[in-house]
């Protein structure tokens, strides 16, 4: 939809991750884990881990459960094996989810998934069956705040290799191709930027807007998954009434 914020969805879910804060953490921890054993324990080498340790910091996680996942993940304690796999369905009125999943049981997860999908009124589809609907990008937001001056802001992310920038009622959007996510992420960082969030994100190419009753439902869907300790990311297309959850 036209003038959509997606830092409307990015916050009303922070919302409910901030009374999840432990879970938080744990989710967190095993996306260091396999950024470590994809490429290495050392942040300098290693953009994915570089990426994810700013966003534990970014949510106040300890730096002793950042370190405590890592070495984990290189062996120096007791690690689990974990295997990613996406699930894609369909909410009430149709809206399109994609759910990103780190398991070391597949078919738990899957049970899982499945009953909390048709509990809430959607059902799971076919791999591919919504994600044509979504692109992968790098999204960081801004919150506007006195001292942040747009043109600024703007030009710098730009010169960084960012794609896009808009205003958006309270915060601005940046938008990345993966590739340049980092790249930009850390530009904005070493100017003293703070980022309210920063992630590479499936940006849904439309939206589908939901009345009060539907919208009810579909937060119950999507709590549920988040509370799932095998649930790592829920990328939906979903447009929330204005000032819901408020």
């Amino acid at each position: 939809m036209a003038g959509h914020s997606k830092w409307a969805n990015i916050k009303h879910r922070k919302g409910k991750q901030d009374a999840l804060r432990g879970k938080l953490f744990t989710k967190i921890g095993k996306e260091i884990q396999v950024a470590v054993k994809e490429g290495g324990p050392n942040p300098e080498a290693n953009s994915r881990l570089r990426d994810v340790i700013a966003k534990a910091k970014a949510n106040n996680m300890p730096m002793e459960n950042i370190q405590r996942a890592i070495k984990r993940a290189t062996g120096e304690l007791k690690d689990v094996t974990y295997e990613e796999i996406i699930y894609e369905g369909y909410g009430p009125n149709g809206v399109a989810v994609i759910v990103q999943a780190l398991t070391d049981n597949r078919n738990r997860t899957a049970g899982d998934v499945r009953h909390i999908f048709e509990k809430f009124g959607g059902n799971l589809g076919a791999t591919g069956c919504v994600s044509f609907l979504f692109e992968k990008k790098g999204l960081i937001i801004v919150e506007k705040e006195e001292g942040i001056d747009e043109d600024s802001l703007m030009m710098m992310a730009l010169d960084a290799g960012a794609e896009d920038f808009s205003s958006e009622e309270d915060a601005y959007e940046i938008t990345t191709s993966p590739e340049d996510f980092s790249k930009v992420r850390e530009a904005l960082e070493n100017n003293g930027i703070k980022l309210a969030s920063a992630e590479v994100s499936m940006i849904p190419s439309t939206y589908v807007a939901l009345d009060g009753e539907a919208a009810e439902k579909f937060e119950k869907l999507l709590d549920r998954l988040e509370e799932n300790d095998d649930v790592q990311n829920v990328w939906h297309n979903a447009e929330f009434p204005e000032g819901w959850g408020e």
